[in-house]
């Protein structure tokens, strides 16, 4: 069964970080076929996956304003046209929504999306949406169960307060989540007392669990300065072995399914 991974977070949290890493680990340990779907206007998960994006849904959504192929429904091309816009890769396959219709507009991509999202999950055996910030996304692209949302944070109180916000928001937007981890990303370390406090007070006050705390890496800085894959980053690398025994934690039971 296709299982849902959802990231959440404010801005620059390192949501799309979080998203890549994670796509290795499951790489690593042959937990696949796996589909990412990138659903924020800035879409950069390509890059740090080093995989070139051509076809978007913002792309597609432009050619359905013109004239349709003869003998075609609008629907038959919106669902040609997505399987078009797949990039497959060994392991994984990567949808780009792109550049939303208008001004933080999103509702006809989503919308086509969730048409074929059905048929494309049986495809998968897990589904990683890169949010952008906020949660309306995955209520209007038929996401409404998500097995594992990761609600990242920076090492600030805003960060923290968003988090939290962000699990509380789930229950009236009607999703079905079954298990809400809280990432800390780009921590110091040690971890401050005063933080930590926040990052307890958040997980106590919410249905979230403390998936980890990630400190700040300069092997990724230097990966992503230099145009490098997170893929191509060693096993002996110590963000890599952190995030590895973080994710071996939480996924310890898909594992030896």
């Amino acid at each position: 069964m296709t299982k849902v991974i959802a990231m959440a977070g404010k801005g620059g949290t390192g949501k799309t970080t979080t998203s890549a890493l994670l796509t290795r680990y499951l790489l690593q340990k042959k937990m696949t076929p796996l589909l990412l779907v990138d659903a924020d206007a800035n879409a950069n998960l390509n890059e740090l996956l080093g995989v070139e994006v051509g076809l978007t849904l913002g792309k597609i959504r432009k050619e359905l304003k013109g004239e349709l192929p003869p003998n075609m429904s609008r629907d038959q091309f919106m669902e040609l046209k997505i399987h078009q816009a797949l990039i497959e890769e060994i392991g994984f396959d990567l949808l780009v929504m792109g550049q939303p219709d208008g001004p933080g507009c999103y509702c006809a991509a989503n919308q086509y999306l969730a048409m074929t999202m059905d048929k494309l999950a049986e495809n998968y055996r897990y589904i990683i949406v890169d949010n952008e910030a906020g949660m309306e996304h995955l209520s209007r692209m038929n996401l409404r169960t998500i097995d594992y949302l990761f609600i990242t944070s920076d090492p600030s109180a805003r960060g923290i307060l968003t988090a939290k916000r962000i699990s509380d928001i789930t229950i009236p937007l009607k999703l079905d989540v079954k298990h809400q981890y809280l990432l800390i990303n780009r921590a110091p370390q040690p971890v401050p007392s005063l933080l930590q406090e926040k990052i307890d007070a958040a997980v106590a006050e919410t249905g979230m669990t403390l998936g980890g705390i990630i400190p700040t890496s300069n092997d990724l800085i230097n990966q992503e300065l230099s145009g490098e894959s997170y893929l191509k980053l060693g096993d002996d690398t110590e963000i890599i072995q952190t995030v590895t025994a973080l994710f071996d934690t939480i996924f310890a039971m898909d594992d030896v399914q």
